[in-house]
């Protein structure tokens, strides 16, 4: 029974498997230098929902750029694909590679299937139908991203009820809340996501020397920079006391956003200590915070060390 792109997925793979042959189908995400498997029909490959393989060393990438045909039965006789890097890792004698596309028509990723052997010629007049499919499965992929959206939208208003007074950031329950709703999203679809760590240096001093009025500005101060420099898909939290948190949504490097932080606050007065990571297949989003989290606290002794 078909209920949503997952289901599809499955069910096409299977139904091409039985039609074809072919040892692996596969449909999969092109995010950057990354090729996310996020569905597999293996049976000989050894290859897993949720790997990771390079997109620049794939015989899809070269399909992408017109290089290659989009159904090679025997692949020897293509030289691009003879050339690509993953031919050289395992043995691929028939290729099949349809894109995957967005509402806007981009490219989301592709379905496509490998086998060792060559197959039949007239598997290249059957092009017709595997476009047919990918473009069903592309437009309830369309379907469902939109509404993944209004989701969204929905957690962000349940979640007003966690947010920080002081600040007017969420708290921790609502960071708890929507990096947890994120991380689901990121497994069905295959999202990039990063996460920032971030420490006020000196609220203690501030306290201590100023007052706690005093204090209470430099955390408003910290979460007005936050709101300043984050997207409105993006989610920032005062996590307590002088921590706080980022979590930037279908994002790969945080670099950037990063350093436009670490400047806002620099304007604003505010000396804190920041880590960040990204959220890999191999690394949920939680275990990217504890990573970023262990950057930060690393940032803070080497501050502390050089008398800073």
């Amino acid at each position: 029974m078909i209920k949503d792109f997952a289901s599809a997925s499955r069910q096409t793979m299977r139904f091409l498997r039985e039609r074809f042959g072919f040892q692996l189908w596969m449909v999969t995400r092109a995010e950057g230098e990354d090729w996310i498997v996020l569905h597999a029909e293996d049976h000989g490959y050894g290859v897993r929902a949720g790997q990771v393989l390079r997109w620049s060393d794939s015989f899809c990438s070269r399909m992408m750029r017109g290089l290659g045909p989009r159904i090679a039965p025997d692949c020897g006789r293509v030289a691009v694909y003879q050339a690509a890097p993953i031919a050289q890792l395992v043995k691929i004698g028939a290729y099949i590679g349809v894109p995957l596309t967005r509402a806007d028509g981009s490219l989301f990723g592709t379905l496509c299937a490998f086998d060792p052997q060559p197959q039949p010629e007239a598997i290249a007049q059957e092009l017709a139908l595997l476009e047919l499919m990918a473009g069903v499965l592309s437009a309830l992929l369309a379907t469902e991203l939109q509404a993944a959206e209004a989701v969204r939208r929905a957690e962000r208003a349940e979640a007003e009820a966690t947010r920080d007074s002081l600040t007017g950031l969420y708290n921790r329950r609502g960071w708890d809340l929507l990096l947890r709703r994120e991380e689901e999203r990121c497994l069905r679809y295959g999202h990039p996501a990063c996460v920032i760590s971030i420490d006020l240096d000196e609220l203690k001093l501030t306290n201590d020397r100023e007052g706690h009025a005093a204090g209470d500005l430099l955390l408003m101060r910290t979460g007005e920079a936050l709101r300043q420099v984050i997207r409105a898909t993006d989610v920032a939290a005062r996590l307590g006391g002088d921590e706080f948190a980022v979590l930037s949504i279908e994002c790969d490097d945080a670099s950037q956003l990063l350093a436009r932080l670490r400047d806002k606050l620099a304007a604003g007065g505010v000396k804190a200590s920041t880590g960040t990571a990204a959220r890999r297949a191999d690394l949920s989003l939680q275990q990217a915070f504890e990573q970023a989290d262990a950057q930060m606290y690393l940032a803070k002794r080497q501050r502390k060390q050089q008398g800073g």
